[in-house]
This record gives structure tokens, sequence and C-alpha cells, in this order.
């Protein structure tokens, strides 16, 4: 059965970090794309970030390009988001998944994913 675990969300001030972890199970972790992606009521599902785990490839949302940064560790079946310098504009919840064998131009998509995990809150206060 493939799990998705988020975890890391919190509560911040302007300005300050949040690392968001997603621990994958049940499938072979090299050959999936992972999403993060966040939600504010009201409001779609939009991209943060993917990664690629066959080549490494990584895609960003303008809003967080050198703010955020995606990375994996393989060892751990992890997908971290570092989120630095955080904004207000920035609370939403968060959520990862995942999926096989995704072309990259689906990657930003929610509806090409499959596997989900549950949310986890992100809260940025100025």
């Amino acid at each position: 059965e493939v799990q998705l675990q988020a975890s890391g969300g919190g509560s911040v001030q302007a300005g300050g970090s949040l690392r968001l972890s997603c621990e994958a199970s049940g499938f072979t972790f090299d050959d999936y794309a992972i999403g993060w992606f966040r939600q504010v009521p009201g409001k779609e599902r939009q991209i943060v970030s993917c990664i690629s785990r066959s080549d490494g490839y990584t895609d960003y949302v303008d809003s967080v390009k050198g703010r955020f940064t995606i990375s994996s560790d393989n060892a751990k079946h992890t997908v971290y988001l570092q989120m630095n310098s955080l904004k207000p504009e920035d609370t939403a919840v968060y959520y990862c998944a995942g999926d096989q064998n995704l072309i990259v131009s689906s990657m930003t998509t929610p509806s090409a994913y499959d596997y989900w995990g549950e949310g986890t809150q992100v809260t940025v206060s100025s």
C-alpha cells in the first residue's frame, strides 16, 4: 500500500523558516515524482514544488523561487521542502503527493497524482 506522510508544519512569524517532510512507503521511491501542493479555503490546490526522483528534475512556482528548496533523501524515502523567508501569503495547508512515471508537464497538476498524504498546516503571521 502506497502511503505518504507529511509533517513539519507549524506557526512562524514572517521571515521565519520551516521544513516540511514527506515520508513515502509502499512503492519504489526512485521511480516516483513527488509534489508539494498547498491550499487555502475557497481556493484550488496549487503546486508549490515538485521533484522527479528518477532524474532529479525540480520545479517551483514563481512565488517561492529563491525561498523554498525541495530535496530528497533516498535512504529515508523522504522528500523535504525547506521554506525560508516565509511570508503571510504562504499560509496554507500543505500536501505532498506522489505518482509513478509522470511526464514533466504533468508534475505540477494535482489531478496527475494518485497518492496523497494528509495535509500539514503552515501559518505565517506578520
